[in-house]
């Protein structure tokens, strides 16, 4: 279940809201001044200002040519984050491997409050995906490794999760209705596998497994691998990816048991 404490219309303290509004439209626009902001968020200038120069002289933003962009900070604090995943520390060498055997996009999938997050994602010179930045937040039931982390939670924790974020569409393939979402999970729990068709990005397809880890010491996590949609048919999918995907789970499973 979702922690109350995450829950919208808890006890918050707007000066932090209103930075972290700051901070995600700075990103969104990539660099801005300070009217564009303020027109951005619908807020004072004279805030936005007070924000501005708070987190730069934190280290946070950067000022160049009268705009301001986000600082490299934020990259050591999500390496740091990263690098105490016990999921990253195992995972990541088979990962490799598999993106090396198969010449696909390799990545490593974590749940954090109720939404997939990118822990890790290979480049192999052949792969293609969706070019997703390590560390983004996406909605579960767009992709193989979201879907692979809500088979593993209960169908009322489905439930929660749908009604905190909805079932917004990405493509026309995305999955928008509760009971259909529910009965491809229960496929999932069955197979053991998921399948991304499209349904984040046309022309991407992928396929996930995910970790099962008695201890809990992976979190809620999966790996997939991902590729151009005409390189993953059926007889690809389950003579060569699927088994080395599954193969690599299997590593990594035994790997926590020593960890």
């Amino acid at each position: 279940m979702i922690d109350d404490d995450t829950a919208p219309g808890g006890r918050q303290i707007d000066s932090v809201e209103n930075a972290f509004n700051i901070i995600e439209s700075i990103q969104e626009l990539e660099q801005c001044g300070v009217t564009e902001l303020a027109d951005h968020l619908d807020i004072p200038k004279s805030t936005v200002h007070i924000h501005l120069q708070t987190l730069r002289n934190l280290g946070y933003v950067v000022k160049e040519d009268g705009k301001y962009r986000l600082g490299l900070r934020f990259l050591e604090l999500g390496g740091r984050v990263r690098h105490n995943r016990s999921i990253f520390q195992v995972a990541r060498s088979e990962v490799d491997d598999l993106s090396r055997s198969t010449g696909e996009v390799g990545t490593i999938g974590y749940e954090e409050n109720g939404q997939r997050v990118l822990v890790y994602r290979t480049e192999p010179f052949e792969g293609v995906s969706d070019n997703a930045p390590t560390g983004e937040f996406t909605e579960m039931h767009w992709t193989a490794v979201g879907k692979a982390l809500l088979s593993q939670r209960t169908d009322d924790e489905i439930r929660d999760v749908v009604e905190r974020f909805g079932l917004p569409r990405a493509t026309e393939n995305t999955i928008t209705d509760l009971d259909d979402l529910l009965d491809e999970i229960g496929e999932i729990r069955t197979q053991g596998y998921s399948i991304e068709d499209e349904e984040r990005v046309k022309g991407v397809k992928s396929i996930a497994v995910p970790i099962r880890d008695d201890a809990n010491q992976a979190g809620n996590s999966a790996i997939s691998i991902s590729g151009p949609k005409h390189r993953f048919d059926e007889d690809r999918i389950h003579s060569e990816l699927l088994p080395s995907l599954r193969n690599a789970a299997n590593v990594i499973e035994l790997q926590y048991e020593h960890y």
